[in-house]
């Protein structure tokens, strides 16, 4: 979890919820204050907007939940405008929020009601590839999965078998192994990055010649249904649709996903250019049983 957080304090917007009928037909004033976590270093690197949050949305959303329709409960508020506002902001991984009632219909004096309550974001499900085709592929391939099982806040859902495939791109090397892993998170994308960047340089990737040899190749496919263009990491990742080394081992354990933007991955695997440069791969222990030669489904 980021100990990163943005607060946005004292929005004021003018509500009619409360128990009582005249709360409901005269209305007053409530005012809400969020902490929204999320890591921000990946925004300030490139000093970019679309990195983090755009707080003035944060705000719009808050005067529209508390200028929505009527219920009688503070906490029915605070709980439905922490819902959306992690359903809208997919980089906030955790909020808090403070909601003021300084008119509650209370008959004493008194400076404020507040209710603060924290919510998490639920997890999200990402799609990773791995490859390799330099010193012990099988040996990297298992290592990766080992560094993921580690990893905080990231759960392996499944493993696709691990297929040989022929490089495309046009550099003479030797064949890859490659695999594709299910995992279920708390980070954000950027943090998803990270740690694929940090399995890279525990195997000592070195970028020399684009798509050329290398140790260990992992690249985040997709993060949910998120669409991104950001020049550091496009979602889903650019080329997925048309890669066949990616498609055929998530195809295989997972037949019925779908690639946002593109359709159902079964039949992209089918039509992926580099599709016949396929071939089953070795058992590498934790990824799925190997594809049979004659391409039927493993038992």
């Amino acid at each position: 979890m980021s100990r990163d957080v943005i607060e946005l304090v004292g929005v004021r917007a003018w509500g009619h919820h409360g128990v009582l009928e005249h709360e409901k037909r005269t209305g007053q004033e409530f005012l809400v204050d969020a902490r929204l976590h999320v890591d921000t270093r990946a925004a300030a690197r490139a000093d970019a907007l679309g990195r983090t949050v755009n707080y003035a949305e944060v705000a719009a959303s808050i005067v529209a939940q508390i200028e929505s329709a009527p219920v009688d409960l503070l906490e029915t508020v605070a709980e439905t405008l922490a819902a959306r506002i992690l359903a809208e902001q997919v980089l906030v991984r955790r909020i808090e929020l403070t909601l003021h009632k300084p008119s509650a219909p209370i008959p004493h004096p008194f400076a404020d009601v507040r209710l603060h309550i924290v919510r998490d974001a639920a997890p999200v499900d990402a799609v990773l590839a791995v490859g390799t085709n330099l010193g012990d592929r099988a040996a990297r391939l298992r290592r990766a999965l080992d560094l993921l099982e580690q990893a905080e806040d990231v759960e392996i859902l499944w493993t696709g078998p691990v297929i040989e495939t022929d490089p495309v791109g046009g550099v003479d090397q030797d064949p890859f192994l490659n695999s594709a892993v299910g995992v279920r998170t708390r980070c954000t994308p950027w943090q998803l990055l990270e740690l694929a960047q940090e399995l890279e340089a525990d195997a000592q990737r070195e970028r020399t010649v684009r798509w050329g040899p290398r140790t260990l190749d992992v690249d985040v496919i997709t993060y949910g249904d998120l669409v991104q263009d950001d020049e550091e990491l496009i979602l889903p990742h650019p080329r997925a649709a048309e890669r066949a080394f990616v498609l055929v081992p998530w195809a295989s354990a997972r037949p019925e996903d779908v690639l946002p933007g593109h359709g159902p991955i079964g039949p992209l695997a089918e039509r992926a250019p580099d599709r016949p440069g396929i071939r089953p791969g070795p058992a590498v222990p934790g990824y799925a049983a190997p594809i049979p030669a004659d391409g039927a489904e493993p038992s």
